[in-house]
């Protein structure tokens, strides 16, 4: 088998959502004929709080290679602190001729420097997935100095290094980097490929046996729980507050529907440990839906405590992004939980797309912030069809997700690598 060292400075027992991208790689390409070696940072490196239960969805035969970093401090990225090891190892690997490919899924940004260092001093081919955009094109005016302004002056320096050399481009979306082959014309003859994150249906079943779940909200009544898991995004709120918008005009025009309705915010949070880093909570109560109607969890839970939560609702909200690139990775976990699904995207997200093709959820579209205003009416109806019961799982074509699959995606990935080697 050829082999590739997929840098994942993040990876399980790191409860951070980008390591799911490298394990589902890890665990299908060796059926396409590539092996994969997993460098990553040992966990007592890592900031957030670990999430062990998802060690068990590693497989057992896979090659890891931990190293040392620097402690989390004045610097968090772990990138950035775990570079030097991660650097030393992939060269050493080089010298051993243990690879063949170096794959580097970002964030970290920062990581993807590594593949350009190590093809100038090896030659060995280097890729960089963008599991998100490093530059991000926005209509608000950074505040001078800030350290948004600071990323973004910085990401404009560094992203045309780490690029310049690579031989194959993808991402979860072709959205997430067409910009990319913009800014840079030297790619013009690069690889790329798009390949969503994907799913792997085996995770749902591996709920069985845990124990430990501690869950937040228990069926009263005739309440009807929404569920919605994941970080807020940063050109999420806009959505939010429409959303927001609905449930209250809804008190107004149906107010015994209304109160049957509570709305659950897991892992929405500042930071993933912080149990008092409120990001909803203040929207919410901005329209008097808080604590009564809305309520907000803002530390990170482990995954598969997440989709436990998810079986568990009555139905699932997903908030989308004003950014049209947002391909909503949770998606597909609320597809699988089997629950009906409220989706606010953007119309040309990919997300809205396999949820109206499939049928497995009513979504809002818009393609400008402006446009939520005067869809408020829309969301107030379909949520009003979901609490009503209209949903009918019958009518879900969930072998259309079949094309989504970690095994699909890591499949794509592989003949993307065939190309360039």
């Amino acid at each position: 088998m050829k082999k590739v060292v997929i840098v994942a400075p993040h990876f399980p027992p790191s409860n951070l959502t980008g390591v799911h991208r490298s394990r589902f790689f890890a665990m299908h390409l060796p059926k396409f004929g590539w092996e994969p070696i997993i460098l990553t940072t040992k966990p007592e490196y890592y900031k957030e709080k670990l999430d062990w239960d998802m060690v068990r969805l590693v497989p057992a035969a896979l090659r890891t290679i931990s190293t040392k970093a620097f402690k989390p401090g004045f610097i968090g990225d772990i990138g950035i602190r775990a570079f030097f090891w991660h650097w030393r190892e992939l060269r050493r690997l080089a010298r051993a001729k243990e690879m063949d490919f170096i794959l580097i899924p970002i964030p970290s940004n920062y990581s993807s420097l590594l593949g350009r260092l190590i093809y100038e001093e090896f030659k060995i081919p280097y890729g960089i997935d963008y599991i998100d955009p490093w530059i991000r094109l926005t209509e608000v005016k950074l505040k001078f100095f800030s350290k948004a302004w600071g990323s973004y002056r910085l990401a404009r320096i560094l992203e045309p290094l780490a690029v310049a050399r690579a031989s194959l481009i993808t991402g979860v979306a072709e959205s997430y980097y067409t910009d990319v082959l913009k800014r840079h014309k030297e790619l013009e003859h690069v690889v790329t490929a798009a390949m969503p994150y994907g799913f792997e249906k085996n995770d749902h079943l591996s709920l069985d046996g845990l124990s430990d779940i501690h869950y937040l909200f228990e069926k009263k009544g005739d309440d009807f729980n929404f569920v919605y898991a994941g970080a807020m995004l940063p050109q999420g709120y806009k959505v939010l507050e429409a959303f927001f918008q609905g449930l209250k005009m809804m008190e107004d025009k149906n107010p015994v529907l209304f109160k049957r309705i509570k709305v659950f915010f897991i892992g929405t949070g500042k930071s993933p440990d912080d149990t008092a880093g409120f990001n909803v909570k203040p929207v919410a109560e901005k329209f008097n839906l808080y604590g009564r109607t809305v309520i907000e969890y803002p530390a990170r839970m482990p995954y598969l405590h997440v989709l436990a939560h998810l079986n568990r609702a009555d139905a699932v909200l997903i908030v989308g992004s004003t950014e049209k690139h947002y391909t909503a990775s949770k998606t597909f976990q609320a597809v699988f939980s089997k629950r009906p699904i409220l989706a606010l995207l953007h119309g040309e997200s990919t997300a809205a797309k396999f949820l109206n093709e499939s049928n497995a959820g009513k979504t809002v579209t818009f393609l400008t912030a402006s446009d939520l205003q005067g869809l408020v009416p829309e969301i107030v109806a379909k949520t009003e069809e979901i609490v009503q019961g209209v949903f009918d799982e019958t009518k879900v074509n969930y072998s259309y997700f079949d094309q989504f699959t970690a095994e699909e995606s890591a499949r794509k990935l592989a003949g993307a690598m065939d190309r360039v080697v």
